[in-house]
């Protein structure tokens, strides 16, 4: 016996497409739930990732800070170190400047002067004294140029004193001093100034020449034998 479907077989196919759809819209949300999900765990790796690797560069950061500031500390430590042997050294050069410069004051000061104050500055000493007269200054200044441990004099000031008759004239100078060095090389060439020559070492003169000898006297004419 034939079997006869009587349902309206549109309705059946369309309720089938339906269920079809249904089932392909449901299967595509969750393969995009699937999608998001890895897309969200792979993210979150590789943020995981980078939070570790800016861990560890801050970390590396924080030591490289240590180290420079452990630099800038050498760094200073080493400039205090080189300031103190620069002073030592220069100390050790000039332990006997001063013994020379006292020396060199005796030795220079011309009669008609008298210094009151004596400042020294680095490489600047400062004279403050009372002199008979200008030229005695002149004098003075130019006895210091000559020196070997004393360069150039200033005049700062020359004035005279009406209170005092003996020494009315007040003056003062700077002096440049010579470097250590500078000095024991000048002394170590022996240069002796000209006006400085003592009859030992000045070349001996020479012999005069002799005198003519005298013409004879003659006798007038008529004179008696």
């Amino acid at each position: 016996m034939a079997r006869i479907n009587l349902l309206p077989w549109r309705a059946e196919r369309r309720k089938q497409r339906e269920r079809e759809f249904y089932l392909m819209l449901g299967a595509a949300a969750v393969a995009a739930i699937v999608a998001f999900g890895a897309a969200m765990l792979w993210m979150d790796a590789r943020i995981e990732n980078q939070n570790g690797r800016n861990t560890f560069l801050q970390e590396e950061i924080k030591k490289v800070d240590k180290q420079i500031e452990e630099i800038k500390e050498l760094d200073k430590t080493k400039s205090r170190l080189l300031t103190r042997k620069q002073v030592i050294e220069q100390l050790q050069a000039n332990r006997s400047q001063m013994v020379h410069l006292f020396d060199e004051l005796v030795r220079t000061i011309p009669e008609g002067v008298r210094l009151t104050q004596i400042k020294q500055s680095n490489d600047t000493l400062t004279l403050e004294g009372v002199a008979q007269s200008n030229a005695s200054v002149a004098s003075y200044m130019r006895n210091l140029e000559a020196s070997k441990w004393m360069g150039r004099a200033d005049l700062k000031k020359t004035e005279a004193k009406r209170d005092e008759k003996r020494m009315p004239y007040v003056f003062s100078l700077d002096v440049k001093l010579r470097k250590p060095a500078d000095a024991e090389n000048a002394e170590d060439a022996g240069s002796v100034p000209a006006d400085a020559v003592t009859p030992a070492t000045a070349a001996p003169a020479a012999p005069a020449a002799p005198k003519p000898p005298a013409p004879a006297a003659t006798h007038a004419q008529g004179e008696a034998p």
